[in-house]
C-alpha cells in the first residue's frame, strides 16, 4: 500500500537555492535541503535537472541556501519558486550581497544563510542530489521563525510546483461541469495556473460553475497559493 499523502507528515525547510555560471546568478525554492554530517560540516540538496539552478551549480560546483522565515510573503516565493530565470530576472527586485565564493545570499526574508562547495554529485532520475561543504554560514535574524513546509502548506496555504522533490500527484482531475457559459476563465500572474469556473477548484471546496469573481476572498492559487489580485482575465 502507497498512501502518498503520508509523505506530507515529513518536515523540511524552506529556502531559496542559488548559484552562479561565469556572470549570471540564479535561484530557485527547495524544501529538501538538510544537513548530513557534523565534522566536516556537509549538507545536501536536491534540484530538479530542469531547473536554471541546477545548470548553474553543476557548472560552478558552489551554492548557497537562504532559509526563509515564516514571513516571506507569497509573491516573493512565487518569483522564486513557479518562475524561471530564463524568463525574469529574480534578483532584480530583492536585496541581496555576494558571498564569499560569489554566489549570491538573498537578505530578504531570510532568517540564515550558509555557503558552500559541492563535493559530490548523485544523479536521481529526475533530480540531481548535491552534496556540498560549508564554508560559510550566519544568522541573520535572531527573532524570526524559519518556514517548514508543513507551515507553508497548512498555513500559508501554498502549492508545490511539479518540479519540486516533494511534488505528489494525489487526486485526479475534476471533470467539467456541462452548461457553464460565459464566464471568463483567469490566468495566475504568479505561475500561470488558469481558473476555469467550469471546473472550479473541488480540492479546496469550490464547486463546478463558481464565477471568478464569486470565489472567497481568502481563495488562493491552489498552484502557487497567490491571492485574488495575482490574478488576470483571459481574452476570448
Amino acid at each position: 500500500m502507497l498512501d502518498l499523502e503520508s509523505l506530507f507528515k515529513l518536515s523540511y525547510g524552506m529556502c531559496i537555492v542559488s548559484s552562479k555560471k561565469n556572470d549570471r546568478v540564479s535561484g530557485c525554492i527547495v524544501n529538501t535541503v538538510f544537513q548530513l554530517t557534523p565534522e566536516p560540516l556537509m549538507v545536501a540538496a536536491s534540484i530538479n535537472r530542469q531547473c536554471l539552478t541546477h545548470e548553474y551549480i553543476t557548472d560552478s560546483k558552489l551554492l548557497t541556501v537562504s532559509i526563509l522565515s515564516q514571513g516571506a510573503p507569497m509573491s516573493f516565493i512565487g518569483d522564486f519558486g513557479f518562475k524561471s530565470g530564463r524568463n525574469i530576472d529574480k534578483f532584480g527586485q530583492v536585496s541581496y550581497k555576494i558571498g564569499q565564493t560569489g554566489v549570491p545570499i538573498i537578505l530578504d526574508n531570510t532568517v540564515a544563510f550558509l555557503e558552500a562547495e559541492v563535493t559530490e554529485s548523485i544523479d536521481v532520475i529526475t533530480h540531481t542530489l548535491f552534496i556540498a561543504k560549508i564554508v560559510a554560514c550566519e544568522t541573520l535574524d535572531e527573532d524570526a521563525e524559519p518556514m517548514t513546509y508543513d507551515y507553508y502548506r497548512d498555513i500559508k496555504h501554498g502549492r508545490t510546483p511539479k518540479t519540486a522533490a516533494t511534488y505528489i500527484k494525489v487526486k485526479p482531475k475534476a471533470k467539467l461541469k456541462e452548461g457553464v457559459k460565459n464566464m471568463k476563465k483567469y490566468k495566475c500572474l504568479m505561475c500561470g495556473y488558469i481558473y476555469d469556473p467550469a471546473i472550479g477548484d473541488p480540492d479546496n471546496g469550490v464547486e463546478a460553475g463558481t464565477a471568478f469573481e464569486d470565489l472567497p476572498d481568502g481563495w488562493v492559487c491552489p498552484e502557487c497559493g497567490a491571492g485574488k489580485d495575482e490574478f488576470e482575465p483571459l481574452e476570448d
